[in-house]
C-alpha cells in the first residue's frame, strides 16, 4: 500500500524539481548579479535605467540607496540603484 501511495506522489515531486531547476534557480542567480552590478556602480558610469534614461553617474548615496544621474548637461536626476537594468561603461576605480 505504501509503495502505491510514493507512485502517486512520484510525478508530482518530479514536476516540482523541474520546475525548481528551470525557473526558480536561475532566476535566483540573475537576481544575484543584478544586486551585484547595482553595488559596483561607481560615479562615472554610464548606465541604463529600467525607464530608459541613458545617463552618467554624478553621486553616489550609500545610505539613500539611490544615485544621481546626469542625462544631459546639467541636468541631474535621482534614481533608485535597484532600477538600474544595465551598465554601459564602467569607470577605472581611483588608486
Amino acid at each position: 500500500m505504501e509503495g502505491g501511495a510514493i507512485a502517486q506522489f512520484l510525478p508530482l515531486i518530479l514536476i516540482f524539481a523541474i520546475m525548481y531547476f528551470l525557473l526558480i534557480r536561475p532566476q535566483q542567480k540573475k537576481m544575484k548579479e543584478h544586486q551585484a552590478m547595482v553595488e559596483a556602480v561607481r560615479r562615472g558610469d554610464q548606465v541604463v535605467t529600467q525607464g530608459g534614461l541613458i545617463g552618467k553617474v554624478s553621486k553616489v548615496k550609500e545610505g539613500d540607496n539611490e544615485i544621481e544621474v546626469e542625462i544631459a548637461e546639467n541636468v541631474k536626476v535621482r534614481v533608485v540603484k535597484s532600477t538600474i537594468a544595465q551598465v554601459l561603461n564602467k569607470t577605472e576605480p581611483a588608486k
